[in-house]
């Protein structure tokens, strides 16, 4: 049906609702931000607190630095203040907030002061804005306070400003998802009357803060940065409820940054003026660093200082990348379009013509490639190295001389094998030994190698071959000509031939560790038991990383260690906490993190598709990982979690399929009891019913007819009941046959004429051999097997004679039961002993209940023999049933039958 109702296509943003879903589920944040100490931020959320409590709020002070205050202290009275965890550090009792307290008391709102305060060591957490958060996600809203000046992304904007480095920080992302910013003002001139006043500070500190810090200027400028960053995030809130509500409105444009670094100095800067672009653009940020793959690996101190700055980057917010490529802005380029940027922020260093008169710097070969991007410089400061460590112009002594040396090994064959040449014949291109000896320099030590041996090359030549031969001394201008073109020749060959080598050293660097990683995966891919994939991780990893390294799993509530390279490592308490955290928070702990960071292991939850799996653990040391041990780490780690999680599917797929094969057999077991009880009880039934009714009246025969059904009917009722009790007996495991001699022929016989009896149409053959021994065994159960087998031939036999024959095969008794029915096919063989199978027809008889063949199979495993089925058996029709026991000798034997 047609209508004139617009398509509505406005609706709200999945992401922003899942966010706000997600704060649903934990604590609120609550931070009162000021501009400087004093502005009255502690003062503000006491006075708040105490009208909350008036109209009966639940809230507690678990931590309130009032510095002396009387004002602010007298906002503490009639507010529950929970007790402050005393500290001995360094000889000084500290008084210091008390997490599990407050975790234990779990109040509805918590005042913690001071966000930005560093806790002793050995405390949970190294920050107490770590403290905030685990309270957050325990599910209690807090309230705190912060100074503009602790934001990560603004220490160096502020040292610059006030002149003080500060060294507690908190991360741009705590203030971002703080869900109620307040900010507490108040104008610099009436900070400083204050502070003067003694109300901030006592007077000795005040004179002291008032010439450093407490200045005017620099009031005001930390006055704009709070101001200016409490609108950015009040204009946050503003976009998440458009979002929510699918709301038109001022969207903010799709900016997206691409932020480049190296290993120097001016990285950092770099990053911190990014985040701040960043967050006032509202933009998302991509912070990467591009290597060189032809040249000589970072030395470790620019590997440890481009680690540091991407750390420093994810903490402000940023997504971090290493891209490898030999065109610095082809690789920029290519990024930029892939991630769709729309601004490049990039550091630049003055340029030192003297030093590189000829070198485009990275900045203007943006300007020249960049259409339609944004290009932001951050320039160096005066007192800010070109790079961390500068490198001396001239290599130490001890440097130089394995590659002189490998020179000098390289050019003396090549003069020595052309002075014996020029001795024997003329040659004017001899100057191409050398040429040989330079590429070999530069292919077995370096381009440092290759530029020494063109020297040597060049001296050597000069000497022993341009005339006048033995000085250095050039008679001819061609020869200067000659020998110039070989000294350039020579060291562009040289360069070229390093720069191979370091791309093939680079290559079979990464090419060893690829297939590392293939061959870990292999062998995870092979093997789908836990243990295996566990002791195989720890002992790839502790190969890759070179750390002990240490493997737990839960075990209901608690964590236990799996596997652990050397497996004598053993874990302390510390340990076994920040293990606990990684598995329950889904977040790295121990050593090199905020959580227990005095561990001496760092963990890893193992996280897979369907959550926490286990935990890794590996040995911090001295150092952290440097990147390509990290990649390493994380990916075997991530393989590690997949090829658990595998094996459980794996297991926990077999236990389903071994439940529903039980729940199959129950139904087929319910189906049967419900059919073969039914069937012989309605038999009954119906006889008995008549009997009653009209047994008087009914002829002789009549009765002794309904009286035959009830001994028939009843008698397989028995039979049904037996089979059951007997198949049960089975499948627990509690059958016990006996160990005594049994006579095979008095056996064969009494089962022939028991099948008599319950078939008298049916004709049973017996042919018992004269040799027959006598069997180890029960009687009883092989009597019931070959009546089993009689009942079961003759319903499909088709109303021809059943066979039983019974001889001896050299240490073996063989009994067969045939019958000359239509056969069964060759793929069900092996299916007629499983439990309820049933054969589609019979001879018009009950099919039965689907238990003697396979009762059949348990009495005779139980006796010691074997039974298979073979068909077609005689004239390509039949079936014949084959068992065959071991005989144990004895002196008696068995006459004729």
């Amino acid at each position: 049906m047609a209508t004139n109702e617009p398509y509505e296509t406005n609706r709200p943003d999945p992401d922003a609702l899942l966010a706000l879903a997600e704060k649903d589920r934990r604590g609120k944040l609550t931070i009162f931000l000021g501009a400087a100490p004093g502005v009255g931020k502690t003062y503000a959320m006491l006075n708040r607190a105490q009208r909350l409590r008036a109209d009966g709020t639940e809230i507690v002070v678990g931590l309130a630095e009032t510095h002396g205050r009387t004002e602010t202290s007298a906002l503490l009275e009639g507010l529950e203040i929970l007790p402050r965890l005393s500290v001995s550090y360094h000889g000084k009792e500290l008084q210091e907030f008390d997490l599990d307290g407050a975790l234990a008391r779990k109040p509805r709102i918590i005042i913690v002061d001071e966000l930005a305060h560093s806790n002793p060591e050995g405390f949970r957490h190294p920050k107490r804005y770590q403290d905030i958060g685990e309270l957050i996600n325990a599910g209690i809203d807090v309230w705190t306070a912060l100074n503009i000046q602790h934001l990560e992304s603004l220490s160096d904007l502020v040292a610059q400003i006030t002149g003080v480095n500060v060294r507690e920080r908190v991360p741009d992302t705590v203030l971002k998802k703080a869900d109620e910013v307040l900010l507490v003002d108040l104008p610099p001139a009436e900070l400083i009357t204050r502070l003067q006043d003694g109300k901030v500070y006592l007077p000795a500190s005040a004179r002291r803060a008032a010439d450093r810090f407490f200045r005017l200027g620099n009031l005001t400028a930390l006055r704009e940065l709070a101001l200016r960053r409490t609108a950015d995030r009040v204009d946050d809130q503003m976009i998440d409820y458009l979002r929510q509500n699918a709301i038109e409105g001022p969207w903010a444009t799709a900016e997206r940054l691409l932020v480049c670094i190296g290993p120097d100095a001016l990285s950092e800067k770099v990053v911190r003026v990014a985040s701040r672009l960043a967050s006032g653009l509202n933009a998302p940020w991509l912070v990467v660093n591009i290597s060189h793959s032809d040249r000589e690996t970072m030395d470790d101190e620019d590997l440890r200082r481009i680690d540091d700055t991407f750390r420093l980057a994810e903490k402000l917010g940023a997504e971090t990348r290493r891209v490898t490529g030999s065109d610095f802005v082809t690789e920029i380029m290519k990024l930029a379009k892939r991630e769709h940027v729309t601004q490049i922020v990039i550091g630049s260093h003055c340029r030192r013509w003297l030093r590189n008169p000829l070198r485009t710097s990275l900045a203007d070969a943006l300007t020249q490639e960049t259409s339609g991007i944004g290009l932001h410089l951050v320039t160096a400061d005066e007192n800010t190295p070109h790079r961390i460590r500068p490198k001396p112009v001239w290599p130490r002594l001890p440097t130089l001389a394995k590659p002189f040396g490998i020179a000098f090994l390289c050019v003396l064959p090549a003069a020595l094998i052309g002075a014996l040449i020029d001795r024997i014949v003329y040659l004017p291109n001899i100057s191409l030994l050398f040429l040989i000896a330079v590429l070999g320099a530069a292919t077995y030590a370096g381009f440092a190698a290759a530029l020494m041996a063109a020297l040597l090359s060049a001296l050597a030549y000069n000497f022993f071959f341009i005339p006048p031969l033995y000085t250095f001394t050039i008679a001819s201008p061609h020869e200067v000509f000659a020998l110039f073109t070989f000294v350039v020749a020579a060291v562009l060959a040289g360069s070229l031939g390093s720069r191979i080598r370091e791309q093939a050293k680079t290559a079979r660097s990464r090419a060893a560790a690829m297939q590392a990683l293939y061959d870990f995966a292999r062998k995870l891919s092979g093997t789908a038991d836990v243990d295996e994939v566990l002791w195989a991780s720890v002992s790839q990893l502790h190969a890759g990383i070179n750390r002990n390294i240490v493997l737990l799993r839960p075990n209901g509530d608690a964590l236990e260690t799996a596997a652990a390279w050397p497996p004598d490592t053993e874990l302390g308490i510390a340990e076994i906490a920040a293990a606990r955290w990684a598995n329950t928070r889904k977040e790295p702990a121990g050593a090199g993190t905020g959580t227990l960071p005095n561990c001496r292991f760092q963990f890893r939850p193992l996280t897979s598709p369907h959550g926490v799996v286990g935990v890794c653990g590996y040995e911090v040391g001295s150092e952290p990982l440097d990147s390509n041990a990290e990649r390493m780490f994380s990916a075997i780690i991530d393989q590690t979690a997949t090829a658990i999680d595998r094996a459980r599917l794996s297991s926990e797929s077999a236990k389903q399929a071994v439940r529903l094969e039980s729940e199959r057999y129950r139904e087929a077991l319910l189906s049967s009891i419900s059919h073969d009880l039914r069937t012989p009880l309605a038999t009954i039934t119906g006889a008995v019913t008549s009997l009653r009714e009209l047994g008087e009246r009914m002829s002789p025969e009549s009765r002794d007819d309904l009286l035959q059904s009830i001994e028939e009917e009843g008698a397989r009722l028995s039979r049904f009941v037996a089979n059951l009790l007997d198949m049960t007996r089975i499948s627990t495991g509690t059958l016990q046959a006996k160990r005594e001699w049994v006579d095979v022929s008095d056996v064969v016989r009494s089962a022939a004429e028991r099948a008599r009896k319950y078939f008298p149409a049916q004709t049973f053959e017996t042919g018992i051999a004269t040799d027959l021994p006598l069997l180890r065994g029960d009687s009883v159960l092989l009597e019931q097997v070959l009546f089993n087998l009689l009942d079961n031939a003759a319903k499909y036999g088709g109303g021809e004679p059943v066979n039983i024959y019974a001889r001896r095969d050299g240490k073996e008794l063989v009994l067969s039961v045939t019958d000359l029915g239509k056969g069964i096919p060759t793929v069900d063989l092996d299916r007629i002993f499983e439990k309820f199978y049933r054969r589609s027809k019979t001879d018009g008889r009950s099919p039965g209940t689907g238990l003697g063949l396979s009762i059949a199979r348990g009495f005779v495993e139980a006796l010691g023999g074997r039974i298979h089925a073979e068909s077609p058996a005689v004239r390509k029709r039949g079936t014949r049933i084959v068992m065959r026991f071991p005989v144990e000798e004895k002196d008696q034997t068995l006459g004729s039958p």
